[in-house]
C-alpha cells in the first residue's frame, strides 16, 4: 500500500485577499478581486481590467536592489511559500541540513518570469541598455523560480518547475504527491505562481480573442462562468502554495491536517495548442482515474471545484465532462463552483487556488459561490451555486482543471474525521 499524502500548510495571495484568513472571508462571501489596472495605464488596449493584487509589497520578500533582477512571481511564490511553512509549523530558520534535505519545491506556471523578459525587451527597444538585468537570461528562465524559493528558505531537495499551460500547479501538486508516496521526500513545499499582468501579454490574449472587453467600466462584473452572456476571461496573478507531508510523517511531529490528497490523474487530448475539443472523453477521464485512485465513487463526493474560465466552449464542455465522469444524475446533485468568477484566471496558478478554495469549504462546511451567474447559459445547467454561499459538510471534494495544449488534471480531497 502506497504511503498517504496530506496537507499541513497553506500559503495566500490572491486578488481577493492576502493570507489565508483574508482569502477565506472573501472567497466564502464572494468578493471579486477584479479591478482596474493599476501597474501601467491600460487606456490604449481594449481590456482595462485584471485580478491585480495592488497592495501587494513585492520589497517585503525581495531587497530593492535585487527586485529589477527578478520577476513578479519571486516574491509572490516567496510570500505564499512561507505562510504555507508558518501553518504547517515549519520553522525553517532552524532546520539542520538533513532537515533542509528533506524538503523539495515544485511550483507550477504557466508563464513564470514571462513579465520580467517582457520588460528587458521593453527597456532594450526602447534605448534604456544599461537599465537592462545582468541576470534577464537565467531570470528570465522558468526553472529558477522554484531555486530563488530554496535559497529563500534554504531547502535543499528537489527544487523543480512545472509547466503545462493551465493545469501547471495542479500537476505540480500531483508531481510532489507522487514523489511523498515514491518516498523520495517526505515533505514538498508544492502549488502555483503566475503574474502576466502586462500590456504585451493583454495584446497578445486579445488577439486570440481570450479576454472579455465587455466590462472595462464594471470590473467585478466580468468573470462569469457559465453565464450566458460570458465572452472571455479575465486576466489575473497571485500565488497559492501548500505543505504536502507523508502521512506518518506529519502524525509523528504532530502536525495538523487541512486534507488528504486521495488521487491524481492527467489526461491530454491531443487536438489543439489552444482550443479544447468539444468531445469531454479526456476531461472525464481525467476525473474518473483520479476517482479510480481515490478509491471514491461518483456518490460520495460533496462539491467539485471547478476550472470555469467564463469562456463559451471551455465552460460548456466542462459541464459535459462532470456529467460523463460522474453520471449525468449524480452530477446534477453535486454542487459546484468556479473560482475564477471572483478572482479571474491566474493561468498556471489556477489549480492551486482552486484546492486553497476547496480546503476552505472542507474546514469551514460552506461552500464558495459562483458569482456574476446573471442569466444560466442552458448548455450548463449543473448547480454551479449562484451568488451565495451554502453550508454543506463535505467528506470528498474534486478540485478539476483543464488547459491550453488539450491538457487535463484532476485531484481528488478527503476530509479526516479526526482531524490529525
Amino acid at each position: 500500500m502506497l504511503p498517504r499524502v496530506v496537507i499541513t500548510g497553506m500559503g495566500v495571495v490572491s486578488p481577493n485577499g492576502i493570507g489565508n484568513d483574508a482569502f477565506a472571508r472573501a472567497v466564502l462571501a464572494g468578493k471579486s478581486g477584479v479591478k482596474r489596472i493599476s501597474r501601467f495605464d491600460p487606456c490604449c488596449l481594449p481590456v482595462h481590467i485584471a485580478g491585480e493584487i495592488p497592495d501587494f509589497n513585492e520589497l517585503a520578500w525581495v531587497d530593492a536592489r535585487e527586485r529589477k533582477h527578478v520577476s513578479r512571481v519571486v516574491p509572490l511564490a516567496m510570500a505564499a511559500s512561507a505562510e504555507a511553512l508558518e501553518d504547517a509549523a515549519l520553522d525553517h530558520a532552524s532546520m539542520s541540513l538533513e532537515e533542509q534535505r528533506e524538503i523539495g519545491i515544485v511550483l507550477g506556471s504557466g508563464g513564470g518570469a514571462q513579465e520580467f523578459s517582457e520588460e528587458q525587451y521593453r527597456l532594450w527597444h526602447s534605448g534604456h541598455v544599461k537599465q537592462v538585468s545582468l541576470f534577464c537570461i537565467p531570470s528570465g528562465t522558468m526553472g529558477t523560480i522554484s531555486s530563488e524559493v530554496s535559497m529563500r528558505f534554504g531547502f535543499r531537495g528537489y527544487s523543480h518547475v512545472v509547466t503545462a499551460g493551465c493545469t501547471s500547479s495542479s500537476d505540480a501538486i500531483g508531481f510532489a504527491y507522487q514523489h511523498i508516496q515514491a518516498g523520495v521526500q517526505p515533505m514538498f513545499l508544492a502549488g502555483g505562481v503566475d503574474a502576466p499582468i502586462t500590456p504585451g501579454i493583454i495584446k497578445g490574449y486579445s488577439l486570440l480573442r481570450a479576454l472579455t472587453q465587455s466590462w472595462n467600466d464594471h470590473p467585478e462584473r466580468a468573470s462569469r462562468p457559465f453565464s450566458a452572456d460570458r465572452d472571455g476571461f479575465v486576466l489575473a496573478e497571485g500565488s497559492w502554495m501548500f505543505l504536502l507531508e507523508n502521512y506518518e510523517h506529519a502524525r509523528a511531529r504532530g502536525a495538523r491536517i487541512h486534507a488528504e490528497i486521495a488521487g491524481y490523474a492527467a489526461t491530454c487530448e491531443a487536438f489543439h495548442r489552444v482550443r479544447m475539443s468539444d468531445n469531454p472523453e479526456e476531461p472525464a477521464r481525467a476525473i474518473t482515474l483520479a476517482l479510480e485512485e481515490a478509491q471514491v465513487a461518483p456518490e460520495d463526493i460533496q462539491y467539485v471545484n471547478l476550472h470555469g474560465t467564463s469562456t463559451e466552449m471551455n465552460d460548456r464542455v466542462e459541464t459535459q465532462a462532470l456529467k460523463l465522469a460522474l453520471g449525468e444524475k449524480q452530477a446534477r446533485k453535486i454542487p459546484m463552483s468556479a473560482l475564477k468568477s471572483q478572482i479571474g484566471h491566474a493561468q498556471g496558478a489556477c489549480g492551486s487556488a482552486g484546492l486553497a478554495a476547496t480546503l476552505i469549504a472542507m474546514q469551514s462546511g460552506q461552500l464558495p459561490p459562483t458569482i456574476n451567474l446573471d442569466q444560466p447559459d442552458p448548455h450548463c445547467d449543473l448547480d454551479y451555486v449562484p451568488d451565495v454561499g451554502r453550508k454543506t459538510q463535505i467528506e470528498h471534494a474534486i478540485c478539476n482543471c483543464v488547459g491550453f495544449g488539450s491538457k487535463n488534471s484532476a485531484l481528488v480531497l478527503r476530509r479526516l474525521p479526526e482531524g490529525r
